[in-house]
């Protein structure tokens, strides 16, 4: 089983709000996954981005592969890291 680190939207219409997840690769966008691994809200000023480092670090670490969305989140979080980040 190949495991994917990717979004899944929730939220309403017009209203996006997204979980990063691992997720098997063959699941689809808003099916079933493995793990939450944080939240990514664009609606905000400036966009909220919450990780748990520790679970994206260990899914990296066994192969899970970021979508190119969430690599650039992981990218954008590593450069401004005092925001706001979830340790448990």
């Amino acid at each position: 089983m190949s495991v994917r680190i990717r979004l899944t939207r929730k939220g309403t219409k017009k209203k996006p709000f997204y979980r990063i997840v691992a997720a098997d690769i063959e699941a689809p966008r808003d099916g079933r996954f493995l793990e939450t691994l944080g939240t990514y809200d664009p609606m905000t000023e400036p966009n909220t981005i919450l990780l748990k480092q520790d679970r994206i670090a260990y899914w990296l670490e066994k192969g899970a592969k970021p979508s190119t969305t969430v690599q650039s989140i992981l990218k954008r979080q590593a450069a401004a890291p005092e925001q706001e980040t979830a340790s448990a």
